[in-house]
């Protein structure tokens, strides 16, 4: 609870200086529409993805939409916290390993980051913990309960971070080797061990049975639902991968491209990531991982199991080769290095010792943690710890707050125009009762606005030639030469103009 309310001034504070970021602006802005929307707002609340931390942000919508996001992430890093508090109490009630979290969950700034940002990041680690406990729960008892439920965890981690999906790849290959190490065999090499189930029909099939059975508790249910959202996203929006591709249904789409554009295009241009360096990065993030990795040594798929994370940031590098590796890939080391911290620690003889080396390593995790923060290729990233460490009025969002403002000041009758695949983050700070007055593309009248905007709009929003998202919107300076030759009779009036956005009005 002392932790919740740590996390809720932080993320309150934070607010009230201006700090946003697209993400969660993105999620107040699908919310303003689910609650208060006019048309279709049902495909809006299923169709808008990462699903469940932006239903998540529901709960606390009673409050204040702008908050929401931030108060979600708040009270479910704080739930972190307990979940891996209760598991370090039954696997070693000992002061000094939870004095070990708590000082992780106080102090390192990807933690804050985590907390205070209204980033989904807080269930990304949660089930990625689940994950991988349950995982290791089934390599000590040999019970398939802990696989269904591992199975479970992997679903609502897909839901909250699609690109977790590719971790299935990495797991087809540890099955087999998980399998043959759970038959009864006094021979304890793997590859012998596979040499004498293939030579023994009895234990042949034995092998085969058990892997194929292991592979449809743990993949079946990831790749029903996988299929059963994609067949939804199809039904409603004519598209199987409408969720992940579209800007109209996740915020990452397009920002991923224009954060990779500005640091290639900038004058202090940074050298793009590197695959293995990247497993390198993760090593200095986190070295605690090396002494999991370390105590896990006499076994081979458990070793290989630690290592599947590995694979799977270097497979987001390379399958995703125009995207910056995100912070929070990094921050799942630290949540999976403290659990087999937990598991393992017990087997140590020599603890002073270990538990000084774990000490040391949790103060340079922390050191790490605020450098990696800080000299992140994202620029929202080193926004955060810009606007935490100055505590200075975050200004990166005024523009979009100034233009929502004079919506706010408009006649409750009129209708305005506007493209929230790129201007959600007006949406965000218009209120209320105004949210009513916008025509915006999930509405079936958008096109026909687009079309005769003297027919469907009192208002327009354009973007700027300024406005980095110009190129990724119809409703740009180009769209007004347009339409003038098509409709040369229209006047726009421009009534208020900020850097990235210009309001006209339609004079009919």
């Amino acid at each position: 609870m002392v932790l919740i309310i740590y996390y809720l001034v932080a993320a309150v504070y934070l607010n009230n200086l201006g700090y946003y970021n697209h993400e969660s602006l993105f999620y107040i802005e699908k919310t303003r529409i689910v609650f208060d929307g006019v048309g279709a707002r049902l495909k809006v609340m299923g169709l808008t993805s990462p699903m469940i931390p932006f239903m998540a942000t529901f709960f606390f919508t009673n409050i204040s939409y702008t908050l929401a996001p931030a108060l979600a992430s708040a009270l479910g890093t704080g739930l972190l916290f307990f979940v891996i508090a209760s598991t370090l109490i039954k696997r070693r009630d000992d002061d000094f390993f939870m004095y070990l979290l708590l000082a992780i969950f106080l102090f390192h700034p990807g933690i804050l980051y985590t907390a205070a940002s209204g980033k989904s990041t807080y269930l990304v680690l949660m089930f990625f913990f689940l994950f991988f406990l349950n995982l290791l729960k089934f390599y000590r008892s040999n019970t398939t309960f802990h696989v269904s439920i591992a199975s479970i965890c992997l679903v609502t981690l897909i839901f909250c971070d699609y690109k977790f999906v590719w971790l299935t790849l990495f797991f087809l290959p540890l099955v087999l080797t998980i399998t043959i190490h759970s038959l009864n065999l006094g021979e304890q090499e793997s590859i012998f061990r596979l040499f004498l189930s293939f030579n023994s029909p009895s234990l042949r099939r034995k092998l085969v049975n058990k892997t194929f059975a292991l592979y449809i508790i743990i993949f079946a249910l990831p790749l029903v639902a996988v299929l059963c959202y994609k067949l939804l996203n199809l039904t409603h929006a004519s598209d199987l991968n409408y969720f992940n591709e579209s800007p109209y249904a996740t915020w990452n789409v397009l920002i991923d491209k224009l954060s990779f554009d500005q640091q290639t295009t900038n004058t202090n241009y940074q050298i793009p990531e590197i695959s293995l360096l990247i497993s390198a990065r993760v090593l200095m993030f986190c070295p605690m991982i090396l002494i999991a990795i370390y105590l896990f040594r006499e076994s081979t798929y458990q070793i290989l199991t630690l290592l599947t994370p590995f694979a799977f940031i270097e497979f987001l590098h390379l399958k995703y080769d125009k995207v910056y590796i995100a912070y929070q890939y990094y921050m799942v080391f630290l949540v999976l290095a403290f659990l087999c911290v937990m598991f393992k620690s017990q087997t140590v003889k020599n603890q002073k010792t270990f538990r000084l080396i774990l000490a040391v390593t949790v103060i340079v995790q922390l050191y790490t943690g605020w450098y990696f923060l800080k000299t992140s290729p994202i620029a929202e990233d080193r926004n955060f710890l810009s606007v935490l460490t100055k505590r200075t009025e975050d200004e990166t969002q005024s523009d979009n707050a100034d233009i929502a403002g004079y919506i706010n000041s408009l006649p409750d009758d009129v209708h305005i125009l506007l493209d929230d695949a790129t201007a959600y983050g007006v949406v965000a700070f218009v209120n209320q009762q105004k949210i009513k007055a916008l025509t915006m593309p999930y509405q079936d009248n958008f096109l026909s606005g687009v079309e005769s905007p003297d027919k469907a709009a009192d208002y327009i929003l354009i973007a700027t030639d300024k406005n980095l998202v110009t190129g990724y919107t119809q409703l740009n300076n180009r769209y007004l030469v347009s339409i003038k030759r098509t409709l040369p009779q229209l006047v726009f009036k421009r009534v208020y103009e900020t850097d990235n956005w210009i309001m006209f009005r339609v004079v009919k």
